[in-house]
């Protein structure tokens, strides 16, 4: 049974998005992914640390974390931040669903994230800030 575990804490500032993206994508290429499973990984990460730093945090800066777990062939990813929160997490995690439409965003986070990954869980309380936990399994033997 392989166990690893590593965590980041950065600012809430669009440039550490891609940042953040490699760093998990380099921790999880230990399971040996294809292409395409590095590309799902860093999609969905990079969905939820945008979605952090544009609608938890918005103008003010804050503190992302992520967490990247292992455990044999299935990665748990953990998305943190101590932002405003989700006022209905039901609804945002509805197709084009948008808190900021004047930032012309396209209301798919979400939706992006389920579809790269095998499970999403979204929890948050409003003023306090939000945690999505993806997991996804890798096919590939070490």
């Amino acid at each position: 049974m392989s166990h690893n575990k590593v965590k980041i804490e950065f600012l809430s500032k669009s440039e550490n998005e891609s940042f953040a993206r490699v760093a998990v994508a380099a921790f999880v290429s230990q399971l040996d992914p294809t292409i395409e499973e590095i590309t799902d990984i860093k999609t969905a990460v990079s969905e939820a640390v945008t979605n952090s730093i544009i609608h938890g945090y918005g103008k003010e800066d804050g503190i992302i974390s992520i967490e990247s777990e292992i455990n044999d062939n299935e990665v748990t990813i953990t998305v943190e931040d101590k932002g405003v929160g989700i006022e209905n997490v039901q609804m945002a995690m509805q197709p084009l669903y948008t808190s900021r439409p004047d930032l012309e965003r396209s209301g798919m986070g979400f939706t992006v994230m389920e579809t790269f990954m095998d499970s999403l869980s979204v929890e948050s309380e409003k003023s306090s800030g939000t945690k999505v936990t993806m997991k996804k399994k890798f096919n590939s033997l070490r």
